[in-house]
């Protein structure tokens, strides 16, 4: 195994695909990158049983081959590689990287102990990667990092004819947002179909795709309990789901006879971030809706911050709530849009965001702490 490659593209290569890569693992085989040079490319792959990533490289190949190496050593040693051409090649055991006058040498692992990355699903559908990107990391926000409730460490993803819908909840909170995609026309006569995604795993693949253009999202059969692959460009990245599907949020969002607030997103913002730095872990966040205008107030006894913002109330004459600062704050950064739409039940229920030219797109429902100040 010889190629020739630049530094650069070797170094966006490896590190797309340490993504892949386990922090730690009692399984010496999966801290490795898979190299596999043929004619005039190069791919690089990682896999850890939960997500299989693989991007290819323009290369120069004089012999092909394949090498499985430590992934995070070869990543260290490739960002203090020098600027032009970069050499590797496989010398029996040992995998050389030379460039500028600078060589590394790096021993390889047994590559039939590496175990076999699951294929790329059946095309399903495409979305467009900037949106599917931030769509993705409106919702991430509200799924769990308790890994012993997994369920709630997830993103659903459904798919039902030309619209995609993501939601995730950690029982505080519950995200929801709608977008456009284009579905085979296979797929999109096979009727819904629903799949829950590793948070944390869909986020990393979304953001590692937004500049793409199109993600191309793979199914393993109609029933959305197989691997998801999603690919953009020369990347491709296969994630196992997890079991189990989120509660269904429905009755949640139904706000019949709430109150609604109509306030400035950034404003609103700003002023949260503003008055919370007097407030103690876990204090919440005061919001005193009237007819023209909101007080936000935090802190306790003699430390104390205030602010009044312009707002309009209808349904009711005032409206008091009050939030986890952190979890308000994660929902305001979550809109897009100039003008947030508050409806609200109430001190002590919960209360549903929404962008005020379009409610329906993206929601977040958030539970008002009965502790006021």
């Amino acid at each position: 195994m010889e190629f020739r490659i630049d530094r650069g593209d070797l170094v966006e290569a490896v590190a797309w695909a340490a993504r892949a890569l386990p922090a730690r693992t009692p399984v010496p085989v999966l801290g490795g990158l898979l190299l596999d040079a043929a004619a005039g490319r190069l791919s690089v792959s990682g896999f850890d049983f939960e997500t299989a990533a693989r991007i290819e490289t323009d290369a120069e190949t004089a012999v092909e081959g394949r090498v499985l190496v430590l992934g995070r050593r070869l990543l260290d040693i490739c960002k203090v590689l020098p600027d032009g051409p970069v050499s590797c090649r496989l010398d029996g055991t040992r995998f050389t990287v030379e460039a500028g006058g600078a060589g590394f040498g790096l021993s390889t692992l047994p590559r039939e102990e590496y175990p076999t990355p699951p294929a790329p699903p059946a095309p399903y559908g495409t979305v467009d990667a900037a949106a599917f990107a931030t769509a993705v990391a409106q919702v991430a926000v509200a799924a769990g990092r308790d890994d012993t409730l997994p369920v709630l460490t997830g993103v659903q993803l459904r798919l039902d004819g030309d619209e995609m819908t993501l939601s995730a909840s950690d029982r505080y909170r519950y995200a929801v947002r709608r977008l456009g995609w284009k579905a085979e026309a296979e797929a999109a006569a096979g009727g819904v179909v629903e799949a829950l995604v590793p948070a944390r795993r869909l986020l990393d693949v979304a953001r590692s795709l937004a500049r793409c253009g199109v993600v191309r999202v793979g199914l393993d059969g109609a029933s959305g309990s197989g691997p998801i692959g999603f690919e953009g460009g020369r990347m491709r990245s296969v994630v196992r789901p997890l079991d189990g599907r989120l509660p269904a949020y429905g009755k949640l969002f139904d706000m019949a006879g709430a109150a609604v607030a109509e306030v400035e997103c950034g404003a609103l913002t700003e002023a949260v971030r503003r008055v919370a730095v007097v407030a103690e872990a876990n204090s919440p966040v005061r919001l005193d809706f009237s007819a023209e205008s909101v007080l936000l107030r935090a802190g306790y006894g003699d430390d104390v911050a205030a602010q009044r913002l312009p707002a309009v109330l209808t349904g009711a004459e005032e409206v008091t709530v009050a939030f986890n600062p952190a979890y308000l704050l994660d929902a305001l950064a979550s809109f897009e849009a100039s003008a947030l739409r508050v409806e609200l039940l109430g001190t002590g229920q919960r209360a549903l965001l929404g962008a005020a030219d379009a409610p329906e797109a993206c929601r977040h429902l958030l539970m008002s702490v009965k502790q006021l100040v």
